[in-house]
């Protein structure tokens, strides 16, 4: 089996090598039978299906079709053609004629829909443990709860079986299991991605979101979504395309002051979340701290008055006959809904007018919001002996996100000093997704392994692929003519971590191969950039025993790059001790 990342920028050079995506078909397939998950995918497409659509592809052209060849998961309470619908309750089973709008708008971009995913039932929880089926596993830790509601979104990501997932988020379910599985969660602004197609929570607050490995994965995706619905009575256009690509010189933040962080006694996330704000620091923005009472006071309406009453009034025709079908913790959240009058409701949205306005004051003069993406992590043991108090907690930081119109992105950062994974989310107003592309991005490099990349690092542009040369492809080599040639340019020198070997390989013209290997050592590198399609026709005739792999660089960063097979270099010099081809071609030299 092809073991290959599945990220948008490792799949699409690939396929610009020559790759074809009934392969990659056939690795997401496998990959679900290998998680021995159950509770992840509620319905897999037959292998059949989703060969046809491979095959049904036009020519691979990514601009055309950015999300051209990626395998995509969809969380089940958004409509897909042919496959149930089923909200996490087989009672209310259906199955659609069409694709929602915004699965049909992954299609028209290239994405092949794997599945659907589980859920809390009717998408009201946000610990991922509310559903008949079983219950996802978190990627990360079993022991923690995979998030909700779209817990099968978020852990299908988190594992490589897809490389984008639908979710939907009213109160936090696409940045809450985000956060719990170490990826990216998109939570665009009210109305910016049709709803059509979706079966609601609570419908004025109703959002499709989006789970990716990277920041960059995340907003491809949110590029080809968010585009105006006149059949949605509650889109607005709101568009994709004022973006920020780069981050003002100056930038205010704001965070919440020391007096109103709320991490309930886990002193690891507070440190973690002052560690990011460090970062802030770094990289020249001004954190200003500011009360967050107003955003507390505005989540605790979100389960009381009208939005009770909202929930119980999208599923009343169906409990009238099945409510019996409901989950016990579902049923204790919903059913309320049923006795609030019109003047308790009524009551809320005058509330939320006040909150809206003291937020607005509290936030003028910022250019976005910085916030713990959960408060504490929560594990399947507490939520089993408390099914409310802890799901209450989670959503500290998201529950007001929608109330007040605010769209967000959830970002991985460093691990915390237990492994356990760090995350922040930033919030904008609604309608400037694009201010947060940038520094999403950078505080989203801190996640490498080492937790930390330089600031000062060079990196390729957005529509660039990065390779690391070990070589005779470096400057002045024998090879170095083929990356001029597709017009790559020279990025920064580096070094791996200490965790490779260096051989010198047999042939002409003289080459090395790398190899990862436990007892190695730190090894020079050139990283280069270069068009994705120029990429693939570099590495299109690469031979054994040299192949392409990630390679850990001790700048933080993980560029594709030449390995050799271990087989290969049995015989082969090690050269390791030279630490880079340059010096030993150099020793070579001089005793010639």
């Amino acid at each position: 089996m092809l073991d290959l990342e599945f990220d948008r920028a490792t799949l699409h050079r690939a396929y610009a090598s020559g790759l074809g995506p009934g392969a990659v078909v056939d690795v997401a397939l496998n990959r679900v039978v290998a998680a021995d998950d159950p509770g992840i995918f509620l319905h897999v497409a037959a292998a059949e299906a989703l060969h046809a659509a491979a095959q049904a592809l036009p020519p691979f052209d990514p601009a055309a079709l950015p999300l051209w060849g990626l395998p995509v998961a969809v969380k089940d309470n958004i409509d897909v053609r042919l496959m149930p619908t089923t909200c996490a309750c087989p009672a209310f089973a259906y199955l659609p004629d069409d694709d929602a709008p915004a699965v049909a708008r992954l299609r028209e971009a290239g994405a092949i829909i794997v599945g659907k995913t589980n859920l809390d039932q009717f998408a009201t929880g946000l610990v991922g443990v509310r559903t008949p089926y079983p219950v996802p596993r978190n990627a990360l830790d079993p022991a923690i709860v995979p998030g909700g509601s779209s817990s099968g979104s978020a852990v299908a990501v988190a594992r490589g079986l897809v490389t984008l997932a639908l979710g939907t988020d009213t109160a936090g379910s696409g940045r809450v299991p985000a956060a719990l599985n170490g990826i990216v969660g998109l939570k665009p602004s009210l109305g910016a991605i049709s709803t059509r197609g979706v079966v609601p929570a609570c419908r004025t607050l109703d959002c499709v979101s989006v789970f990716a490995a990277t920041v960059a994965d995340a907003w491809s995706a949110y590029a080809v979504l968010a585009r105006y619905d006149e059949g949605d009575p509650y889109a607005r256009p709101r568009a994709a395309s004022r973006a920020w690509t780069t981050m003002p010189t100056v930038m205010r933040i704001g965070v919440p002051n020391a007096a109103s962080r709320r991490f309930f006694g886990d002193d690891l996330q507070a440190a973690a979340f002052a560690s990011v704000m460090t970062k802030l620091e770094e990289l020249g923005i001004d954190a200003v701290p500011i009360d967050f009472s107003p955003f507390y006071q505005t989540a605790a309406l979100l389960y009381e008055g009208a939005w009770v009453a909202e929930r119980y009034a999208t599923v009343e025709s169906f409990l009238k006959e099945h409510s019996e079908a409901l989950h016990p913790t579902t049923a204790t959240i919903i059913e309320p809904g049923r006795n609030l009058t019109a003047v308790e409701a009524f009551r809320g949205h005058y509330r939320l007018e006040e909150l809206r306005r003291t937020v607005a004051i509290a936030i003028a003069g910022l250019d976005a919001l910085m916030v713990p993406s959960i408060p504490r992590f929560v594990t399947v043991a507490e939520v089993l002996e408390d099914p409310i108090g802890p799901n209450s907690q989670l959503g500290t930081y998201t529950n007001f996100v929608n109330l007040l119109d605010l769209c967000g992105m959830t970002v991985p950062t460093a691990p915390r000093t237990d492994g356990r994974p760090g995350s922040v989310t930033l919030l904008a107003r609604g309608g400037e997704d694009g201010r947060l592309l940038p520094l999403a991005t950078r505080l989203s490099e801190t996640s490498g392994a080492d937790g930390h990349v330089d600031a000062a690092v060079a990196r390729a542009g957005p529509d660039e692929v990065e390779l690391a040369v070990v070589g005779a492809h470096m400057t002045g080599m024998a090879l170095n003519g083929e990356l001029a040639a597709v017009n790559a340019r020279l990025l920064r020198t580096a070094r791996t971590k200490p965790s490779y070997r260096l051989y010198a390989l047999c042939g002409m013209p003289a080459r090395p191969g790398l190899l990862r290997h436990s007892g190695g050592a730190a090894i020079e590198v050139e990283v280069w950039a270069m068009s994705p399609v120029a990429f693939g026709t570099l590495v299109a005739d690469i031979a054994a025993p040299l192949g392409i792999g990630r390679i850990d660089l001790d700048d933080g960063t993980q560029p594709s790059g030449f390995l050799v097979e271990a087989a290969a270099v049995a015989e082969a010099p090690d050269i390791t001790q030279h630490g880079g081809w340059r010096a030993y071609m150099a020793e070579v030299t001089a005793d010639t």
